[in-house]
């Protein structure tokens, strides 16, 4: 019980991580959102308004008429005339240091002569010299009305020029010999106290510019609710997209002024529970297996919100960017790990996520859905790299064709056909064909096995198997035969053929340790003669805990380790199991355990069908007649007990895939052990003639 609360626990867990991670990533408000930009089709459907909105200038215009205010633009100023004041006593005190006072009276007159005139600022000057009438404009104060006056500004100075007007008025004031005191330490004095005393009056400047704004913020008219802004195709100029960003700053603060955007997010995290509750209850219902592992529902989930991730970060920082991301990878990935059912399943709960952001959410799911179910139905397993490049091409083939019917659908012709998404489906189909690598790196990091793997695992030159036919060849023998014919099997009740043929192949490995014990492997002497049937039955179980331990030291997977373990269940050595109870004294009971496998029994229809073709190609060697009535009998007898003594009671097969089975290994040892065609003995002499023909066709 506790250990069901934990795996609930950490499904909700997950659930709940990956509707967090999805919502913090979502665009929270119920607004389209548009990628456009300058000077490009809009590429969505009619856009129309749904309030009133103004007419703005567009920025291109609207920064003309700037400029040109701006360089008519008189600028405001104010004198400040504490500041020259100051100044003008600072430099006579200093100078009254250095040279007569009468010499320090007159440098500080000619100073606030040229304070007088008025001192700008290089920049300001510049300005008022640019202009055609050289005037700056004050603001005055009478009985608490302003007024605007304008100054001629074209007698004013710049500090440097200011400079130089005092040391000509000082030079032409004195005597020739009075210059020499006009020294470098003078001039530094001097220089010091020129500055700026007609300064810019920011708060009356800023006023009267921006008054003058009001004709370029001004709007030109109005958009009506209803009216079109833009139209599919159409070109953005600058003036559709100055009224597009006011659609939408308006529409945002429309947004902001109600309570829509709390009832928006709530509505998708409904809409993401519902997307994920489907997924458990598809698994709780189909695939309780793959529900009660923590380590598969990690791995599940973590994949779709990874792939619905990428979509929303793909959708806001690239314009058709979630075309870009393989959805089709989705069910070709997970069909390696599981099957066909979660692989479509996962893939539709993803794309119905994905769908939040996309534009065309119906075209969307239509397309990406037919791209998704190509690709897993054209590569039912996966063997070789190279049906990637096959399944990526019939992807790419499934979206132009699908993207094409939908724009037939849409607008009627093929007028509007943007090949900028043709070129995304073709880089979406290249990524897909790298789609192994991920699958690598996924079976690695979850502890998965591919399909791939299994494929190379059987290959009969593995070490291990080369082993097992060197050191136990009858075991080795016995395994192959078993290996077809519970692949067989398991192509009939439409199971992992790959995974029994794999796992048949290693089922017996632990008979290495001590082939000889084990039947297939003797050569007229048998070494349990003179063992006890308890001793001898040791031997035997005793293979499966070996397997186990050479399987783990190979670092065979899991999935094969399972078929080491799972082959014999909890049966009885039923050989030793009766020699024991024959031979025991009369009242003793014989205990059962001794003879019985560990176990556990078999969890899996492909771990099932191994058992039984196991049990029925080993009795099949002892049969006497290999005639159908035999083999039948044999094939039924053999499987209705394992299934009356409920060795099949925690695998997922059936009564139908039981029979299914059985009539398979009839087949196939019908087959394998037919009789050959006796073939007549010659009783006349042969021909001569006939016999030259006959020498002729074999030299031929």
């Amino acid at each position: 019980m506790k250990h069901t609360t934990r795996k609930i626990i950490s499904n909700i867990g997950l659930t709940v991580a990956a509707i967090v991670v999805i919502l913090l990533l979502l665009p929270h408000d119920d607004r389209q959102s548009y990628n456009y930009e300058l000077n490009q089709p809009w590429r969505y459907q009619l856009l129309t308004a749904d309030f009133d909105m103004p007419i703005l200038r567009d920025s291109a215009s609207a920064r003309l008429m700037r400029d040109s205010i701006d360089k008519a633009f008189v600028p405001f100023v104010r004198r400040d005339s504490k500041t020259a004041a100051d100044y003008v006593n600072r430099l006579r005190t200093a100078a009254s240091h250095k040279v007569s006072a009468g010499h320090a009276q007159l440098l500080a007159s000619l100073l606030a002569k040229a304070y007088d005139r008025g001192i700008l600022s290089t920049n300001l000057y510049a300005t008022v010299q640019a202009k055609p009438r050289k005037e700056l404009r004050v603001t005055t104060q009478e009985n608490g009305a302003y007024s605007v006056q304008s100054i001629d500004a074209s007698e004013m100075l710049t500090p440097p020029m200011a400079f130089k007007y005092v040391d000509s008025l000082y030079r032409a004031s004195t005597a020739p010999k009075d210059h020499a005191q006009f020294n470098d330490e003078l001039a530094k004095m001097l220089g010091a106290a020129i500055t700026p005393n007609v300064v810019i009056d920011s708060v009356s400047d800023t006023r009267f510019r921006e008054q003058e704004y009001l004709t370029v913020n001004g709007a030109l008219g109005v958009i009506k609710k209803g009216q079109r802004i833009v139209d599919r195709g159409e070109i953005v100029t600058p003036q559709i997209f100055t009224n597009l960003n006011t659609y939408m700053e308006m529409d945002e603060q429309n947004s902001a002024d109600d309570n829509v955007t709390s009832y928006f997010m709530l509505g998708q995290i409904l809409y993401l529970l519902i997307c994920f509750g489907a997924l458990y209850v598809f698994l709780g219902i189909y695939r309780p297996r793959f529900l009660s592992k923590v380590k598969n529902m990690v791995f599940l989930i973590s994949f779709i919100t990874a792939f619905v991730v990428f979509s929303i970060l793909m959708f806001e920082y690239m314009g058709n960017g979630i075309y870009f991301v393989p959805f089709a990878a989705i069910p070709v990935v997970i069909m390696v790990f599981f099957d066909s059912r979660t692989a479509i399943f996962s893939l539709l709960v993803t794309i119905m996520i994905a769908a939040l952001v996309a534009v065309y959410p119906y075209q969307f799911i239509f397309m990406e859905l037919a791209a998704g179910l190509t690709a897993a139905f054209s590569i039912n397993t996966l063997e070789k790299r190279s049906q990637l490049l096959r399944t990526a091409l019939f992807t790419f083939v499934a979206y132009a064709v699908t993207f094409v019917v939908m724009r037939l659908i849409s607008d009627g012709n093929l007028h509007a056909f943007d090949w900028h998404i043709i070129g995304a489906f073709a880089i979406n189909s290249i990524v897909l064909s790298f789609a192994y690598f991920l699958i690598l790196i996924l079976e690695k990091a979850y502890g998965f096995t591919s399909m791939v793997t299994l494929v190379e695992l059987s290959d009969i030159n593995n070490p291990l198997l080369r082993r097992l036919a060197e050191e136990a060849p009858g075991t080795f023998q016995h395994s192959m035969q078993v290996s077809t014919l519970a692949a067989e099997a398991a192509r009939a009740i439409g199971a992992n053929t790959q995974l029994v043929r794999t796992g048949a192949l290693y089922h017996d490995i632990g008979k290495l340790d001590g082939p000889i014990f084990f039947t297939e492997n003797q050569h007229g002497v048998n070494p349990h003669t003179g063992l006890n049937p308890v001793t001898s039955a040791h031997k035997i179980i005793s293979h499966v805990t070996s397997g186990l331990a050479i399987a783990q030291k190979a670092k065979l997977p899991e999935v094969i380790r399972n078929f080491i373990s799972e082959h014999h269940g909890k049966s009885v050595t039923r050989f030793f199991y009766n020699t024991a109870v024959n031979e025991a004294p009369e009242g003793v009971t014989v205990d059962r355990k001794q003879f019985m496998y560990p176990g556990p029994n078999p969890r899996s229809r492909e771990t099932a069908i191994l058992m039984m073709a196991d049990s029925v190609e080993a009795a099949s060697r002892s049969l006497k007649d290999y005639n159908a009535k035999a083999i039948n009998d044999l094939v039924d007898r053999i499987i209705d007990n394992q299934a009356k003594e409920g060795l099949f009671n925690d695998s997922p097969i059936s009564f139908r895939d039981l029979q299914e089975i059985k009539e398979t290994f009839k087949k196939r040892l019908s087959t394998i052990y037919h009789s050959r065609v006796a073939y007549p003995e010659l009783r006349k002499p042969e021909h001569p003639e006939s016999s030259d023909k006959s020498d002729k066709s074999d030299k031929k």
